[in-house]
This record gives C-alpha cells, structure tokens and sequence, in this order.
C-alpha cells in the first residue's frame, strides 16, 4: 500500500480532517473502463457506487468522451450565463419535457447542494416565508442553507440556521413508530402528523417541503408508493409548495419511473437535479413552472452553472440514458439484484432490511431481534468487498446501511459477480474471526 499510504499522508497535512475516506487504508482511482476502476497500486474493483451515483453511465463512454472532446477542441469551455451557451438551451429544452411539470424552466448550476440552495431561494421568496418542512432522516447537501433542511445529525456541522425547519415523518419505516402499520395506514399516519406539525409548530404560512423520494445518504429508505400525494394534499390546502429532490433518484435510476416522485402520482413544483446527468462533470439544476421560476426580480447569474463543457457532456449523457433505455434496465438488473441481496438475508440474519427500487439499493445491518444498529458490522462489509474487488458505499443514521447503485449499464453478468462478493462479504463480515 505504499502508493495509497504515502498520498494518505499528503491528504491529511493539507486537507480538512472532516473529508471523509472509505477504508482503513484509503485508495486512489487511477482508471476506469465499464464498470471497472482500477485503483494507483493496480487493484480492479468492480463498481457498485458510481462516484456517489455520479458515474451513471460507467467509465470511458464513447459518446460522451467525443462531447466533451468536441467542446474540448472549440477552445470555449466557459463562458458564462451572461451568453447565449447552445448546449444549455438543448439540455434545458430536453429537462423541461422529460419534466412532468407543464411550462417548465431549468436554471443550471454545480451540484445537488447549489441546485436545494436555489430551489430555498425560490420557494422562500414566492411565499415570502422562511419556513420550510423537510423530512426526518433526509440529506439535502452540506451548504449553510442546504444544511437547515438535512434531518441527519451525523451531517449538520451546525446548528445555525438562515430558514426556520419543522421536520415530518419520512419513508424511514425501520425505526419508526409507524412501522408495523401496512401500507395505507403508515401513509395515513404520517400524513397526520405532518398536519400536526404545520397547524402545532408553524405560523401556517410555511414556503415549501423538500423531499427525497428514496433518501440517500440516509440509506435508501424508501416510503409505499403514493406517500407523497397524500402529504401534498395536505400541503395545497396550506399553499404550500413541494420541492422533489432527485439528485439521486433521477435519470430512470429506480427503474419504475424517471422521476422518483413519480411513484407517488404526484406533480412537485419543482425539483432539483445532479449527479448522474453529467456522468461525472459537476452539473445540477432546478427545474420549476415558470411562474415559480421567474418569481426572483433581482439580477442574477451562474458564472459556472450550465457552462458549455458541462452541458455538452451533459447532453450527450442523458441522450445514452434515453437511446439505450437505460431505465428499463435499471429495472432488469434492479429487480436481479434485490432477489440476490434478499437471498442472501435469507442466509445472514444480521441482514435486517433490504430495500430501495431500480438500481438504487441499501442493507441495512443490526441485531435480528432487537434491530439496534450494527455500525462496526458495515465497517467490516465495506473492508470486505474491498479486498475481493467490490466497490460500495456506506449511509444511513447510524452508518449501518451498505447503499449499492452501479453504473446504470450494468450487465447480468455483474449483477451476478457483485452478488457473489457480496454474499461472501456479508457472511464473513457477521462472523468476524478476530
């Protein structure tokens, strides 16, 4: 590990000690090809995270390399919104109509965090109110103001606050006390609590609720489908406005749909996107009806957001993601993939949930009987896949889920090696031999 243990010391001299690393001895990506990466010291791992999602359509695409080569070889790779950029008017015209939400308008910035902080500033400002719900165990991004509405403790670094938050109950069903509910009453449930919270802790005029329709960093909890359509009619009846966030959900990744909050047959008022749409260049954006969208009447830009090197790649990728149908594989392999991870918790109890839709899926690791959370256990998983060749990520309240989201180009047969590794990994990591 020499390589990896030298840059380590690197890292840690000039970087904050609050970036976190996988691993007890980090790793450096060199490469990668498919769904391959290979890390500085000449390991090959099989990637089943993606960069956080990010990395939709795996490594070393044709069709996006000659985008952005193409943009490349211009000389033009920035020049501001305060420009005409061609690609950004392609990519938001194709937004706007794969969007669900009539007259739509998409403002690009950087990332999911910038994309939440600019839906904040729309919704705050039509309803001219700096109160908003959120969702217990949600993550809407490490900013200031994205912090406010992220009901995980383990990621808000502060308890200051530019908005005033009222958090609901969310699709988290493991640990709530709804949980033993089926599924029209646990929606109902948390539907009354969620009035409950406007009428007892809010002066009413609440501006938005913002919600993940599967919560990622908080391990893929995933509510019955509908969930959101009847919290949102309890929201029209206050004017309050709903903001999706599908920065992970987005893009046909949970396979049923393109949008996450479509399960719930629900139109939001506007989402916000990232991740996966520039496979791997740092692009997000807010899509929203142009009533919601032009409500801000002071001057504004995007230096960055939506420059022409970024939405050329962009483009080219959601171009793949439709052409190849992309979804309905997400679906395929999806459904291969959680009939594997549901055999294998047939085989180790400590396998306490599995969930989540598409390529978008969690275990969530604890004691059978009691369901306390096994943290040290999704350690040992994560060293484990490691050393056989597996990439996965880690999330969830207590750090306990194991989160699986592959490229969406995954084959059967890597859903099938994955599923191998992860069986052996599992198993080793609940009867550790030291």
């Amino acid at each position: 590990m020499a390589e990896h243990s030298e840059l380590l010391a690197r890292h840690k001299a000039v970087l904050p000690a609050w970036i976190g690393l996988y691993y007890d001895e980090p790793i450096e990506i060199v490469s990668g090809d498919g769904r391959y990466v290979t890390d500085a010291e000449g390991n090959r791992y099989l990637d089943y995270f993606a960069g956080i999602l990010t990395n939709m359509l795996g490594y070393q695409i044709p069709e996006v390399n000659e985008a952005i080569r193409a943009q490349l070889d211009s000389g033009v790779v920035h020049t501001s919104t305060l420009y005409l950029i061609r690609k950004q008017v392609e990519l938001a015209e194709q937004i706007a109509s794969l969007s669900p939400i009539p007259d739509a308008k998409v403002f690009f910035v950087n990332s999911g965090t910038e994309a939440n902080e600019a839906a904040m500033l729309l919704t705050t400002q039509k309803r001219r109110s700096n109160q908003l719900l959120a969702l217990r165990n949600s993550y809407h991004g490490r900013s200031f103001g994205a912090m406010a509405i992220t009901g995980n403790r383990g990621w808000s670094a502060s308890s200051l606050t530019p908005v005033t938050t009222r958090y609901v109950h969310g699709g988290y069903r493991l640990r709530s006390p709804f949980k033993d509910l089926p599924d029209q009453q646990f929606i109902a449930a948390c539907v009354a609590d969620l009035r409950d919270v406007i009428d007892t802790q809010t002066s009413g005029d609440v501006a938005a609720m913002f919600a993940e329709p599967i919560q990622g960093v908080g391990g893929f909890a995933t509510p019955p489908d509908g969930f959101f359509k009847a919290m949102k009619e309890v929201l029209d009846e206050y004017g309050i406005l709903l903001v999706s966030d599908e920065v992970q959900t987005g893009w046909g990744r949970t396979g049923e749909h393109f949008w996450g909050i479509e399960a719930h047959g629900v139109v939001p008022d506007a989402m916000t996107f990232a991740k996966g749409l520039g496979n791997g260049l740092a692009i997000g954006g807010v899509v929203a009806g142009g009533d919601l969208m032009d409500s801000i009447d002071a001057q504004s830009i995007s230096t960055f957001g939506g420059n022409p090197l970024s939405t050329a790649a962009a483009k080219a990728t959601l171009d793949y993601v439709l052409e190849k149908d992309l979804q309905a594989h997400a679906h395929k392999t999806g459904a291969m993939l959680m009939d594997g991870l549901r055999r294998i918790a047939d085989e180790v109890p400590e396998l306490i949930d599995v969930r989540g839709k598409g390529l978008m899926l969690a275990v969530e690791l604890g004691e059978p009987q009691s369901l306390a959370a096994d943290p040290g256990m999704a350690g040992r998983v994560m060293e484990e896949t490691r050393r056989r060749g597996l990439l996965v990520g880690k999330g969830g309240l207590y750090g306990n889920v194991i989160r699986m989201a592959p490229p969406m180009t995954l084959s059967e047969d890597e859903v099938e090696a994955g599923l191998g590794i992860l069986a052996e990994s599992f198993s080793a990591a609940a009867r550790p031999t030291t």
